[in-house]
């Protein structure tokens, strides 16, 4: 089945928290008949609306298609966690790429967090960016691996935004009584992720660009023009960015091989009031440091937002709400029967090295994608280096695209069964402690 379609309703966000507090814009119209442009941008999400707004700030004409809404995905549905570097800690990016590459890769993803930072202190408040977010651990050697990380990237990169929590104050900062500490980095941060969205797509028309709506893109016709084709449209265009990531149809191999579909799952619960200081000492968002992780914070009106893997189905599981009811007291007993209000699915994109996919599928066709899970802040610097490599400065696209981001065996065929046999041996790796 499309993946645009297997969840979801054509152009219906989800009834998650995030929609239920945000003004949702009229929707935009759809693409019909010829148009012409500079560039064609698929994908209205955080790497496609950062790439249309850098292009049209350089003077370039770009459309830009999505067959639902912009913000739809997972730009709209996340945990909203802007974190440090990429899915492995920095001391194993170094020992992969070496030392020179690894320090070009974290200076880009610094300035990713940094660029969104001043967008939303600039453009998008409503985002409310919010900086603490901590990697927390359930053992004495875990915590131990974490300060020698926290000294890593103070001694190479004069990086101190970051510190270690342990037995002593970790239930100061957030209130399991499984964690045995954390790495706690005030140089990351959490947003309300779609908010963000729809106010890079407010400041990408700004520039000039034009966003269609239900607009789902059947086929790219590659050449010196290449055309793209929706059911009652098509674009002419030089160049063509490629931002679907996990929603991506297989309209190029090269990236849907390389790029595997993920589904994670969020519940908001109804407001914890007073409650909520029993679970947080600061306003940080979480993540733990199971194979499958969990990832939790409070929202403005004091809801529990957490998220997870409780499946590993292309398809979203029934009872999502229940799904969700019964893991958050597995690490909060102090919220035994909370209700939960809100559950949604979204999907990500992953790849084997877990590093971004930044391709170069053809001389005028980019793609960005499988930031796996890191997508919050690298998704906006990706289609930033994109713009730059259309406008002739493809150094910075290079660094990226110079990782070795290989196919998953059997490519597209094998997937899902892929998927499903990974994912329950991390689980199991969870359930054993490993």
């Amino acid at each position: 089945m499309n993946p645009l379609y297997r969840n979801d309703r054509p152009g219906e966000y989800p009834d998650s928290w995030y929609v239920a507090s945000t003004d949702i814009p009229k929707e935009r119209p759809a693409l019909k008949g010829s148009v012409t442009a500079d560039v064609c941008v698929i994908g209205a999400g955080y790497t496609g609306l950062s790439a249309a707004r850098h292009l049209a700030q350089k003077g370039l004409d770009v459309v830009v298609l999505d067959a639902h809404r912009a913000g739809f995905g997972a730009s709209g549905r996340n945990g909203g966690q802007v974190c440090s570097g990429y899915d492995y800690p920095q001391s194993v990016i170094i020992k992969k790429y070496g030392a020179g590459h690894a320090k070009v890769l974290w200076e880009l993803a610094e300035e990713a967090k940094a660029d969104l930072r001043a967008l939303c202190a600039d453009h998008i408040p409503e985002a409310r960016y919010t900086p603490g977010v901590m990697h927390s651990t359930y053992t004495a050697a875990e915590t131990v691996a974490e300060q020698a990380e926290v000294d890593l990237l103070q001694r190479e990169y004069g990086y101190g935004q970051a510190r270690v929590c342990g037995p002593d104050d970790i239930h100061s900062v957030v209130n399991s009584p499984h964690f045995h500490g954390g790495l706690l980095d005030m140089g990351a941060g959490h947003i309300h992720p779609l908010r963000y969205a729809l106010g890079l797509a407010k400041l990408a028309e700004a520039a000039g660009a034009r966003i269609f709506e239900r607009s789902e893109v059947h086929r790219i016709d590659k050449g010196d023009s290449t055309v793209v084709a929706t059911n009652k449209g098509r674009v002419t265009a030089r160049y063509v960015i490629l931002a679907g990531n996990g929603y991506l149809p297989s309209l190029e191999r090269k990236v849907a091989a390389r790029v595997m579909p993920l589904n994670s799952f969020m519940g908001a619960t109804e407001p914890l009031g007073d409650r909520a200081d029993n679970v947080f000492g600061q306003d940080i968002a979480v993540h733990d440091s199971k194979w499958v992780a969990n990832y939790f914070r409070l929202s403005e009106d004091k809801r529990l937002l957490f998220g997870g893997r409780p499946s590993y189905s292309l398809g979203f599981p029934e009872g999502i709400a229940a799904l969700m009811q019964k893991r958050i007291p597995l690490l909060f007993p102090q919220l035994e029967g909370v209700k939960i209000e809100y559950a949604w699915g979204g999907t990500l994109g992953v790849t084997i090295p877990r590093m971004p996919a930044v391709i170069r599928v053809a001389p005028n066709i980019l793609s960005a994608g499988g930031y796996s899970g890191h997508g919050v802040a690298l998704s906006g610097l990706a289609g930033k280096v994109m713009a730059e490599a259309v406008a002739g400065q493809a150094g910075r696209f290079d660094a990226f695209a110079d990782i070795n981001v290989p196919s998953f065996p059997g490519g597209t065929a094998f997937r899902a069964p892929i998927l499903r046999l990974a994912m329950t041996w991390y689980a199991l790796r969870d359930r054993l402690g490993l």
